[in-house]
């Protein structure tokens, strides 16, 4: 898809994607769109950052077409750029009073405590006082590299830190940077911490500006899963030199400065969102001011998604559905270990995998192979793009009982699917529960994220007493999983639509796209004329004398429209 990039010197509203909007389908992309979409009064911007234009070898194409309210979109990558096209450095001494602030940032980056030092929340600090080619170039730059390897971890090799380090340092630079050029803005938004929140933190410093950030999923804990899983960060001394408890070390360089960057973005949100409780408190835990905390649940379309019932087979099939990318973190090979467990007792039973498959080829690759090896498909599909070699129809007419469909149109997947899952190790709040409750499909999901509290109601005792619209199992368990899948699929014993009715009200009641989408019109109608500090002053903290006898809640805040200390006649 080929489109121009809308361009404007002014919006009211900036988000910030990282590896989503316009390029990936679904996910943070989705919610992206919906809040566009669905706030037509507002001007929005969006500024994609990414870590190159190409994935899996091939150039990245828009997936979306722009709303008429999208009236900046910019793209910028942060690993880009041929050092081999930079001008040939010179030699230069770089600023003394610059070095020592870096300093600074990297004592701040590697301890548990405090936030990013003040003179590097201004942005004429990256581009006047310490310049990139300073930092890559400079003889204090080589000083203060050597020095610091020499104190932490003289025992690994030298090459593996100056690249670490220089390539933790390097998007600090190209992203302030980004905010010298952003159009002028009245509120910047992030849907996460990491490169995007950042940006958005420096740039509320820049133009003292509100800052929103929404944590769909926790990034600093799903960045350290990356981490301490990625096999391209190999070094870690022989196993009889290790201290106890002691891991690679250049992992915990990238680890503690996603941390620092976390809390650089919790320090300067006026308003931190999460999509359900358990997100708020691990927010909270990882130093955010519980006072700035909210919780707005995600929304779906539940009339339009309710129309697709009609096209029901009472009973359905049994085609148990998962929709998400086809990558590690969704742990696809437990769901397709569980679909040749319970195909002992349903031998009809089919798993249909419904996502992008253009993230990790690799992993693809894997998954195919391991339902070929298990009799679970016939040959490997090959794809382009997302999409199959094969036409939906093909693929749904095959034999195979594991059937890839790349990114499709769900209101063609969720009438056909009897159950959805969600095998994952890690989740935010999965709108794609939501949307399979409103099209009449209960869900069976591992204990991740808000996946239980979906399932099961966990806004308030009457969403408990709504009752379950599935079940939850632990992760990496396909046992578990197949033995709910059996449970349900037996359509006689009344489980399968006790747990339809279920998710159909539980749906309907509070997670309607119009509800969220109001939480975000009060929230940006009150910011969009306010200063970050005129907006910080209305999010004050409280106290309770007492423990009060329950649990604290998420209260909405009220405007005080009159006050007077004046006794009113008739009043005692």
């Amino acid at each position: 898809m080929s489109q121009q990039f809308p361009k404007s010197s002014s919006v009211d509203i900036m988000l910030f994607s990282e590896g989503t909007y316009p390029y990936v389908k679904g996910g943070v992309s989705s919610w992206i769109l919906q809040l566009i979409k669905g706030l037509p009064e507002f001007s929005f911007g969006v500024c994609f950052i990414g870590a190159t234009p190409y994935l899996d070898g091939e150039l990245m194409q828009v997936s979306y077409e722009f709303p008429s309210n999208l009236k900046h979109l910019e793209v910028h990558y942060l690993f880009d750029k041929d050092d081999k096209k930079r001008p040939k450095p010179k030699k230069r001494r770089g600023s003394e009073e610059g070095f020592k602030a870096i300093q600074k940032l990297y004592t701040a980056l590697q301890d548990n405590s405090g936030e990013i030092p003040e003179v590097l929340q201004n942005l004429d600090f990256y581009t006047k006082n310490v310049t990139f080619d300073d930092f890559l170039h400079s003889e204090l730059a080589w000083e203060f590299l050597t020095a610091t390897y020499s104190k932490n971890c003289p025992d690994i090799p030298f090459i593996d830190y100056f690249w670490t380090l220089r390539n933790i340092h390097k998007p600090i630079w190209t992203l302030a940077n980004i905010v010298k050029g952003l159009p002028k803005t009245k509120i910047y938004h992030a849907p996460s911490t990491g490169y995007a929140g950042f940006l958005g933190a420096l740039s509320s410093y820049t133009t003292q500006r509100p800052f929103f950030l929404t944590e769909h999923g926790i990034y600093t804990r799903e960045r350290k899963i990356d981490m301490l899983s990625a096999d391209w960060i190999e070094f870690k001394k022989p196993s009889l030199l290790q201290q106890p408890q002691e891991y690679n070390y250049i992992k915990k360089m990238w680890i503690s400065f996603f941390d620092k960057i976390g809390l650089f973005c919790y320090h300067r949100a006026n308003h931190i969102l999460s999509l359900f409780s358990g997100a708020q408190k691990i927010q909270i835990n990882f130093g955010a001011p519980a006072h700035r905390t909210m919780i707005i649940p995600n929304g779906v379309d539940v009339d339009g998604l309710m129309r697709t019932i009609e096209y029901r087979n009472d009973p359905p099939r049994p085609i148990i559905t998962l929709i998400g990318r086809v990558v590690p973190i969704k742990d696809i090979k437990t769901f397709i270990r569980a679909i040749k467990i319970a195909s002992q007792t349903i031998p009809d039973i089919e798993g249909w995998i419904v996502g992008a498959v253009d993230e990790d080829r690799e992993y693809v690759q894997e998954c195919q192979q391991m339902a070929f090896a298990l009799d679970l498909k016939g040959s490997i599909q090959s794809f382009e793009g997302n999409k199959s070699n094969l036409s939906p129809e093909e693929i749904q007419k095959s034999e195979d009982k594991i059937k890839f469909f790349g990114h499709s149109d769900i209101t063609k997947i969720l009438p056909k699917s009897a159950l959805q899952t969600l095998s994952s190790i890690s989740e935010g709040m999965p709108l794609v529960i939501l949307e399979g409750f409103a099209a009449g499909v209960p869900c069976v999901a591992t204990d991740v994220g808000s996946c239980r509290d979906l399932i099961e109601g966990g806004i308030n005792s009457d969403d408990k007493a709504i009752g379950s619209a599935g079940a939850v199992t632990g992760i990496a368990n396909p046992d578990a999983l197949a033995k709910e899948y059996i449970r349900f699929l037996n359509f006689e014993n009344g489980e399968w639509k006790k747990a339809q009715e279920a998710g159909l009200k539980r749906v309907q009641k509070y997670y309607r796209q119009e509800m969220f989408l109001q939480e975000y019109r009060e929230l940006y109608s009150e910011a969009l004329q306010l200063s970050w500090s005129e907006l910080n002053a209305r999010v004050f903290n409280y106290y309770a004398p007492v423990k009060v006898p329950c649990r604290l809640v998420q209260i909405k805040r009220f405007t005080i429209t009159a006050f007077t200390t004046t006794l009113q006649r008739g009043a005692s």
